[in-house]
């Protein structure tokens, strides 16, 4: 049987709008356009090299509520995919309600029974039918836990306990789906939305929503399967040890471990993944014999600026100088600048903002100002300090106006006079 083509992706977030601008002729955000951009690499690459099945794993959108344009933008290019090969969904936390009644976000193509999409909404299993033969497909999506815990039997039990049980859970149902592949001479492809024991976790904690469950990596270490396909994790990395513990020197012929990999998010959504390759895997899907390869997309750079202009009579110059030395045409720029105490006034700001303009990307500007300010009362423990005193530390903490701190001694003086403080 022919090599199986899989392109496996993964957490797109379509309307994380952080560092975009409005654009005036479409009426929406530059940053969705940068997302939609990334989906489109994936529907020109499938095309170009004959996908064979398309596996998403998990996170459509950024909230659990899409707005119907970004609904539409991903439904166009869903169909796409589709009439190229099949194409599975899997559901991840981004895309879960907060009630079981409730839809996910990417129920409706289930609703509507698209040609060639299945959606993983519940853990499950099926056989693909690709143009190159079929394919075992077992699913995880990211665990909730009043939807697998049985209420009653776990009332009262502290979150820990909780925790355990949906571990517990997912980790028997996980090796289940490993026996029920194992029954299947064809190649084998598990995919799954959570955090596994020993990643590289990043910046998807600050856009978390709902807890998150850690699953051993044991659990998904198993011959049965050929290659684990993940999402949830923004990082790309792959998790497949190079050789298990205790394994016999014939190991590699004997049980080949899959590899275990995080795709990684597209598009970066913060300086935490300023440094971090965006794309997806492109998997040739063999019967213990699978291989894979990452491949970048044209994610937007983000790039940090960091200007130490303390000892420089004109900062300004300083500044535009470190500008035009990196490559930021595009880039989302977050500029930080340190002046001394009184370099505040030389530094020319329209000069800089009309620098960081012409990078055509949203930029942020950071100024710190060094203050040399007298500490009232120092070397007194603070039991020593006299109100007043506190009052007069408080004004040169917070800069006052000589005059201004004059006024607020006076009236904490009569204040404290009429208590007879």
């Amino acid at each position: 049987m022919a090599p199986i083509h899989v392109l496996h992706f993964a957490d797109l977030h379509i309307g994380m709008e952080n560092y975009g601008k409005f654009d005036p002729q479409t009426g929406l955000s530059t940053r969705l356009r940068d997302f939609l951009d990334r989906l489109d690499e994936i529907v020109a690459y499938a095309q170009a090299h004959a996908a064979d099945l398309i596996v998403f794993a998990g996170d459509a959108f950024k909230t659990r509520d899409p707005d119907p344009t970004q609904q539409r933008e991903f439904a166009r290019r869903l169909k796409q995919l589709a009439d190229r090969a099949p194409v599975f969904l899997l559901v991840g936390n981004h895309d879960i309600p907060g009630m079981a009644a409730r839809a996910t976000s990417i129920d409706i193509f289930r609703a509507l029974d698209v040609p060639n999409v299945t959606v993983g909404r519940s853990p499950g299993s099926r056989v693909i039918a690709t143009a190159h033969g079929p394919v075992f497909l077992g699913w995880v999506p990211f665990p909730v836990r009043n939807r697998l815990l049985n209420q009653e039997e776990h009332r009262g039990a502290s979150v820990e306990t909780l925790d355990r049980a949906v571990e517990q859970h997912v980790t028997t149902f996980l090796s289940d789906l490993a026996q029920e592949a194992a029954q299947h001479a064809m190649p084998r492809l598990l995919v799954g939305h959570f955090s596994v024991g020993g990643a590289t976790f990043g910046s998807e904690r600050s856009v978390m929503l709902g807890r998150d469950l850690v699953v051993q990596k044991s659990a998904l270490a198993d011959p049965a399967w050929d290659y684990v396909a993940l999402g949830h994790i923004h990082k790309h990395q792959n998790l497949t040890p190079a050789r298990p513990r205790g394994a016999p020197a014939d190991f590699p012929a004997g049980g080949r471990l899959p590899p275990i990999v995080y795709s990684g998010s597209l598009e970066r959504i913060d300086f935490g993944e300023e440094h971090e390759a965006k794309g997806f895997c492109w998997v040739t899907l063999e019967r213990n014999a699978t291989d894979w390869q990452f491949v970048p997309v044209n994610a937007r750079p983000f790039r940090s600026v960091s200007v130490d202009a303390r000892a420089v009579a004109d900062p300004t110059t300083l500044v535009l100088n470190a500008l035009a030395e990196r490559r930021l045409a595009g880039a989302v720029v977050r500029l930080q600048i340190q002046l001394g105490d009184g370099q505040e006034a030389a530094l020319r700001r329209k000069e800089i903002e009309a620098a960081l303009a012409a990078t055509a990307g949203p930029a942020t500007l950071i100024v710190q100002v060094e203050t040399a300010t007298r500490q009232v009362g120092v070397g007194l423990n603070a039991e020593a300090l006299t109100p007043l005193q506190w009052v007069e530390r408080y004004c040169a903490v917070r800069q006052k106006p000589p005059e201004r701190t004059a006024r607020l001694l006076a009236a904490a003086a009569d204040l404290l006079q009429g208590t007879g403080a």
